[in-house]
């Protein structure tokens, strides 16, 4: 497959189109109709999640946090073509991944309502906290893959990015690394088209993102990235090179942005009108419901039925988020080292002193 797809030559997987038709039978998956009915389901949850997140913050019930609109086929589509055991190191924007993976939403609402309790890992699973700094996360996942291989363990890691990341310091050192010592880690780059307010073409002068895996020994491949089923099958196969002790991979989805960078953001003074049409066009959800509809898998009451039932279940995790004790203030000082230092121990008793005084106006 990576030689067929060689991101040098230009080319790029795609197996359903914007209208939900098959376009590349010889990769299409072989899911069951149930199995690619439970996918669209999930990232339909997934989307309510998100929309009721960003319409909480903006009743001032969360704080910032990034939306995931538009995303959703990169996120579940890779996740899905893993194994229970193997590694995920995300960055913020893998919401459908992070909920397959274990995380609730429960857990991520708790987390941009200010408590760090909602960036526990959930018990038994491989899986990192959020990395809001870019690209820092690449190495871990390096050392991570290298930690795998040292042990003789069959398992790998994958770990998202954006655009952006590709042009950050951490990117090439993580690839470089593990390029190196063939560590079975799969770098998902997320091209979104926008690095906060800055285009892809503004990134870099390469054509495409995925041909950087040259650079350092390793196949790359560029897929459509709101093709669930694109998006699932060059990650199954990224995973089955990996595990077999091959060697790293890059994957390039290519998908798109829809919301704000994040909800402190404004879209509209960096792009335009048409192209937020046009590319809600090719909508992932939209294209995966095409697809269903044209089988007669999925119709408009099976539809509201199942968002209507999202969104209770949403609700109910969210009245447990704002019934949550508030974080104690020792907590936000004693975990960042192991002994509290001087400089931690004086801002903790300024703070005490503030609140007391607020309390007391």
């Amino acid at each position: 497959m990576f030689d067929k797809f060689d991101p040098l030559k230009g080319k790029q997987l795609k197996i359903m189109d914007e209208n939900g038709s098959i376009v590349d039978e010889e990769n299409m998956p072989e899911f069951t109709d149930e199995q690619v009915i439970e996918a669209y389901k999930f990232m339909l949850y997934a989307r309510q999640v998100d929309l009721k997140a960003v319409a909480y913050q903006r009743m001032g019930r969360l704080y910032t946090l990034p939306p995931n609109l538009g995303q959703e086929a990169a996120a579940l589509g890779s996740a899905m073509a893993l194994e229970k055991d193997d590694w995920m190191v995300p960055a913020f924007r893998e919401m459908a991944a992070w909920l397959y993976k274990g995380v609730t939403a429960k857990g991520m609402y708790l987390y941009w309502a200010g408590s760090e309790d909602g960036n526990v890992v959930p018990e038994g699973t491989n899986f990192m906290p959020s990395a809001v700094p870019v690209a820092s996360q690449v190495p871990h996942a390096a050392g991570i893959g290298y930690a795998i291989k040292y042990k003789g363990e069959k398992k790998v890691v994958i770990t998202y990015f954006g655009d952006g990341g590709t042009s950050e310091g951490d990117f090439h050192e993580g690839m470089n690394f593990a390029g190196v010592f063939k560590a079975p880690v799969i770098f998902f780059c997320n091209n979104n088209q926008y690095a906060i307010s800055v285009p892809r073409h503004m990134q870099t002068a390469a054509e495409t993102l995925a041909q950087k895996a040259v650079a350092y020994g390793m196949p790359g491949i560029q897929v459509d990235g709101n093709d669930f089923f694109a998006v699932y099958r060059a990650t199954k196969e990224a995973a089955e090179y990996a595990r077999a002790g091959k060697g790293p991979v890059l994957i390039e989805a290519v998908t798109y942005r829809r919301g704000y960078h994040t909800t402190s953001d404004d879209p509209s003074k960096y792009r335009t009108a048409e192209e937020e049409a046009e590319w809600e066009r090719k909508d992932p959800l939209l294209r995966l419901r095409k697809y269903l509809e044209s089988k007669g898998l999925w119709d408009e009451d099976k539809e509201n039925a199942h968002i209507e039932e999202t969104i209770k279940d949403i609700s109910a995790q969210f009245k447990e988020v704002e019934e949550y004790p508030r974080t104690p203030l020792e907590n936000i000082f004693k975990y960042t080292f192991e002994e509290m230092p001087d400089t931690l121990k004086k801002q903790k008793v300024a703070m005490e002193k503030f609140l007391k005084w607020k309390e007391g106006r």
